[in-house]
C-alpha cells in the first residue's frame, strides 16, 4: 500500500462523508481543498518522484464517456457475461440499503470464477486489461472505473476466488468522495485480502500489518459497513466463487432526486430525467408508443436489457430486482422478413467479412411509425434503431433491420462506434438496403404500390369488383392489434392517400411478385438522403382516397377500437388489483384461522392432561 495512505481518514474527523455536490455532470467541476503541494526534495525523500501520479479528478473525466447511465451498468454486465467461461450461470442486479444513512444503493452480483488478490487490484488499477479473447466483451481495462464512477461516488467490491487450493477473499474501496475530503492528489485504493484456512477466515497480509490494519480503517470509515465482521457478512451468498459489486453515493438530477429511480416499479430500474412526454394528439397515442421497446429503453432497465445481447446465452440469466429478464430477439418479431448480405472490404489484404443483415416490418406496421437499425458487436448492443434514413420522410417507414458487426470497433462507451470510413461505407450499405427494401415490399403493409403494374392490377381488380373489392370488406384481426401506435393518427392524415386497405396483400390476392418488384422500375422523381443523391428513390404519390380504396370510416374506426381495448385494459387493471387485495386478504384469514387452530390446540392438550391427572 502507497505510504499516501497512511493515516488518510484523518481528514474526516470533523466533516461529512459526502460530496457537497452530488450531481454526476457538475461533481467534476467542484473544487475541493486541496492539500499543500509538496516540494521537489520532498517527493524525493518519500519515494514518489518516479512514478507517475493520476489526480482523483481523473476518475470523474474518465467516467463523463457514459452520457447515458444504462451504458454504463450495462459495462458492468458485461464484465458477469465475459464470466460465463469461468462458470458463471447469472448476474444479479438490485437495490440495497445503506445502513449508516439509509440512502439506497445498486448491487450487482455473478458466480462468476471471481478475483484473486492480484486480479482484484488489476480491476482498480487503470487501464488494465487481461481480456485478448475474441468473444469477450471487454477489452480496454477501463470499463469498471468508467461504469461505477458514473453511476454512484463510491464503490465497494467483494469477491472470492478458489485458484488451485487455495481460497482467498478480497475487499476493495474505489472512493471518489475519500480522495476528494481527503484532499488527495492521488489515485488511492485500499484493499483487503484473506484466505481460508481451516475453515477460518483470517487475514492475509502482503505488506505490513500496519498497512493492512490502516486500510481497513479506511474502508470502515468511507464505506457502508462499520465493522469487520459486517464486511465478511457480504461473502455469505457468493458462496464458493463471484463477485458483488456494490455502488452507493448513487448521483442525483439537478432537482436533487436519484438519477436511477427505485421506486415507480419494483421490478425495474427506471431513468428519472429518460421517461420524456412523446408525441401524440391524444392521451391513448401517447399510451401506445410509450409501450413500445423502442421508447421504452432508453428509460426502463428491463426493456434495454431484454435486447441487449443479441443470442441468449445458455444456462445464464440476467435477475433484475428478483425477477429473470426475458430475453427479446428483434429480429423474430420482424413480419415480411429479408435477409441481405454485406461484405465489407475491412483491408487490402484481409479476409472476405460477410455480413447477415435481416430487415423487416416492425410486427406493428404500418401504423407505428418507429424504424432503424440494431446494431451489434460480439453479440453486445451497440447502437439501438438507429436511424441510417432521416426523419420525416415516408421512405423507410417500419422498417427495422438487425446485424452483428464484428468488423468495426465500437467507442470506449459500447454505444457507437468510431467514426472510420469503415463505419461510413458501412451507414452507406444500410441506407440502401433499406430503400431497397421498402421500394420492393412497402405495399405488403398498405401503401401505395411503386410497382406501376401493381397499381395498374389492383385498381383494375377493383373496377371490376373482383378480389381487390372482397378484400377490402374484411377485418384483419393482426393488423388491427397493430394500430396500438402512436404514429397512428400522428402521421395517418399525413400519409392517408398513401395508403390501401389495411388487408391488401398482392401475392394473396393477384398472385403478383413480392420480392424484387421494384427493380428496373421508373420512378416520379429524386431523393437526397444525408448529401447522397439517389434518383429514382421518391414514392410516387397518388392520392387514392378519391377512388374509394381507403375506407372512409377507417379512421373512425381505429380511435373507437384503441379507446375500446384501453378502457378493457384499465378494466383489467382495476380487476387484478381486486384480486390481489382479496388474496392478501384471504391470507390474513387463513394466518388467522390457523393462529385460532393453533391455540384450540393446545387449550385441548391441555384439558386431556388435566382429565387424565386423576388416574396418574
Amino acid at each position: 500500500m502507497p505510504a499516501a495512505m497512511a493515516g488518510g481518514s484523518g481528514g474526516m474527523a470533523s466533516g461529512p462523508r459526502s460530496l457537497d455536490c452530488r450531481s454526476f455532470w457538475k461533481a467534476g467541476a467542484f473544487e475541493a481543498p486541496s492539500a499543500a503541494a509538496r516540494g521537489f526534495h520532498d517527493m524525493l525523500e518519500t519515494g514518489d518522484f518516479d512514478r507517475a501520479r493520476v489526480h482523483p479528478k481523473f476518475l470523474h473525466t474518465n467516467a463523463t464517456s457514459h452520457k447515458w447511465a444504462f451504458g454504463a451498468i450495462a459495462e458492468l454486465l458485461d464484465n458477469a457475461v465475459d464470466e460465463i467461461c469461468n462458470g458463471a450461470t447469472f448476474v444479479k442486479v438490485d437495490k440495497s440499503i445503506n445502513l449508516k444513512d439509509s440512502s439506497p444503493m445498486l448491487v450487482f452480483q455473478d458466480d462468476g470464477g471471481g478475483m484473486d488478490p492480484e486480479g482484484v487490484r488489476q480491476c482498480m488499477s487503470l487501464g488494465f486489461s487481461t481480456k485478448k479473447s475474441k468473444t469477450t466483451i471487454g477489452q480496454y481495462g477501463n470499463g469498471f472505473k468508467t461504469s461505477t464512477m458514473r453511476l454512484g461516488a463510491d464503490a465497494i467490491v467483494f469477491t472470492r476466488a478458489i485458484r488451485g487450493s487455495n481460497v482467498t477473499l478480497s475487499v476493495g474501496l474505489l472512493s471518489y468522495t475519500f480522495l476528494r475530503r481527503t484532499m488527495k492528489d492521488d489515485i488511492v485504493v485500499p484493499v483487503l485480502d484473506f484466505q481460508i484456512q481451516d475453515d477460518h477466515i483470517v487475514p492475509l497480509v502482503y505488506g505490513s500489518q500496519g498497512d493492512w490494519d490502516s486500510s481497513l480503517k479506511i474502508i470502515l470509515d468511507w464505506s457502508p459497513f462499520s465493522s469487520m465482521e459486517e464486511l465478511l457478512q457480504q461473502f455469505k451468498d457468493i458462496e464458493s466463487h463471484g463477485t458483488k459489486v456494490v455502488i452507493y453515493d448513487l448521483w442525483m438530477n439537478d432537482d436533487g432526486l436519484l438519477e436511477l429511480d427505485f421506486d415507480d416499479d419494483d421490478e425495474d430500474i427506471l431513468l428519472r430525467d429518460q421517461a420524456k412526454a412523446t408525441a401524440g394528439t391524444t392521451k391513448i397515442q401517447k399510451e401506445i408508443i410509450e409501450q413500445h421497446i423502442s421508447h421504452r429503453l432508453r428509460f426502463s432497465l428491463r426493456a434495454y436489457t431484454s435486447i441487449l445481447y443479441l443470442k441468449k446465452y445458455a444456462n445464464f440469466q440476467i435477475i433484475l430486482r428478483g425477477k429473470v429478464v426475458e430475453h427479446i430477439n428483434i429480429a423474430h418479431d420482424l413480419k415480411f422478413k429479408k435477409m441481405f448480405t454485406y461484405k465489407p472490404q475491412v483491408t487490402l489484404d484481409s479476409q472476405v467479412v460477410s455480413v447477415k443483415v435481416d430487415v423487416g416490418f416492425a410486427k406493428e406496421a404500418p401504423v407505428l411509425g418507429i424504424f432503424g437499425m440494431n446494431v451489434y458487436h460480439k453479440n453486445r448492443l451497440i447502437m439501438p434503431f438507429w436511424k441510417v434514413l432521416q426523419e420525416g420522410s415516408s421512405r423507410g417507414r417500419s422498417v427495422v433491420g438487425v446485424l452483428e458487426a464484428n468488423f468495426i470497433e465500437p467507442a470506449h462507451d459500447k454505444q457507437d462506434f468510431e467514426r472510420t470510413p469503415l463505419f461510413i461505407r458501412l451507414e452507406t450499405k444500410l441506407r440502401q438496403i433499406i430503400i431497397e427494401y421498402w421500394k420492393n415490399n412497402c405495399h405488403l403493409i398498405g401503401y401505395q404500390p411503386m410497382n406501376p403494374q401493381l397499381k395498374t392490377q389492383y385498381k383494375a381488380a377493383k373496377g371490376s369488383g373482383g378480389p381487390g373489392h372482397e378484400f377490402q370488406q374484411k377485418s384483419s384481426t393482426a393488423q388491427r392489434i397493430g394500430v396500438h401506435s402512436s404514429s397512428t393518427a400522428q402521421r395517418i392524415g399525413a400519409h392517408s392517400s398513401n395508403l390501401l386497405p389495411e388487408t391488401y396483400d398482392d401475392a394473396a390476392v393477384f398472385g403478383l411478385r413480392t420480392n424484387g418488384a421494384g427493380s428496373g422500375l421508373q420512378f416520379s422523381g429524386q431523393a437526397q438522403e444525408n448529401g447522397t443523391n439517389s434518383a429514382g428513390l421518391e414514392e410516387d404519390l397518388v392520392n387514392i382516397a378519391s377512388d374509394g380504396e381507403l375506407d372512409p370510416n377507417f379512421l373512425e374506426k381505429l380511435s373507437d377500437e384503441n379507446i375500446s381495448l384501453f378502457t378493457r385494459r384499465e378494466e383489467l387493471k382495476q380487476r387484478d388489483t381486486q384480486l390481489k387485495q382479496t388474496i392478501l386478504e384471504l391470507e390474513h384469514e387463513l394466518e388467522e384461522t390457523k393462529r385460532k387452530c393453533s391455540q384450540l390446540s393446545t387449550e385441548l392438550q391441555v384439558r386431556k392432561s388435566q382429565q387424565q391427572l386423576p388416574y396418574m
